[in-house]
């Protein structure tokens, strides 16, 4: 079901394809796949497809943890705070696999990004204005299968833009502005044992473990 490796082809998840690489300001590359998911009476429901793609030049910020075996990086949250931090282009890809009303990805995007805020004393009135805005963005759009939603994360400042594109109708674009909630945006997708796809932060700790040892 997943195939991986940083290289030419196209990778499969969960039969969605993902381009190897993708040009922003300057190539990035795929170097985590997975999925959102959930478990019913036994049943798998998958909701989304993910890709991370970031700069090959990450790999000099993470020195500290050449050698480790990607199962050990997987479990520390410490290396994806480092991954987090890490001052090179980010970009998220995410694709629906189930339809859900936007709204309903909104209030799971709002209390995720809410709580690690409101753990960490930094959820005051901009935050809260800020996150009120992405959450409005999302309010209003149908997740048809195979839309996607993207998100950008420069190096150079802590902003996001968050880009929504569905069949037959022209892109919907969002900026935040907000550091703190972009970063725990960035924490929700990256942020190791409490992100919300543990086969990303697998995936992407095995690459990263992979391309450290080179």
């Amino acid at each position: 079901m997943l195939y991986s490796s940083v290289g030419t082809e196209i990778v499969l998840v969960d039969e969605i394809p993902f381009p190897p690489q993708i040009t922003t300001t300057k190539p990035l590359s795929l170097l985590g796949h997975g999925i959102t998911d959930i478990e019913i009476h036994f049943l798998q429901i998958k909701f989304t497809a993910i890709g991370v793609y970031l700069e090959p030049e990450i790999v000099g910020h993470l020195q500290q943890y050449k050698g480790k075996q990607g199962s050990e990086l997987a479990e520390d949250d410490d290396f994806f705070e480092a991954v987090i931090s890490a001052p090179v282009e980010k970009f998220l890809r995410v694709v629906i696999i189930k339809e859900i009303k936007g709204s309903q990805y909104g209030v799971q995007l709002e209390s995720a990004v809410r709580d690690r805020l409101a753990a960490d004393d930094k959820y005051e009135e901009e935050e809260e204005a800020a996150l009120e805005k992405v959450v409005e963005f999302f309010q209003s759009k149908y997740f048809k299968k195979d839309s996607v939603i993207t998100y950008h994360f420069p190096s150079t400042s802590a902003t996001a833009e968050i880009v929504f594109t569905t069949e037959g109708k022209e892109d919907s674009k969002l900026k935040v502005e907000n550091g703190n909630v972009v970063e725990m945006i960035k924490k929700w997708y990256l942020g190791g044992t409490r992100g919300v796809s543990p086969t990303t932060i697998t995936s992407l700790a095995n690459t990263l473990s992979a391309e450290l040892s080179k």
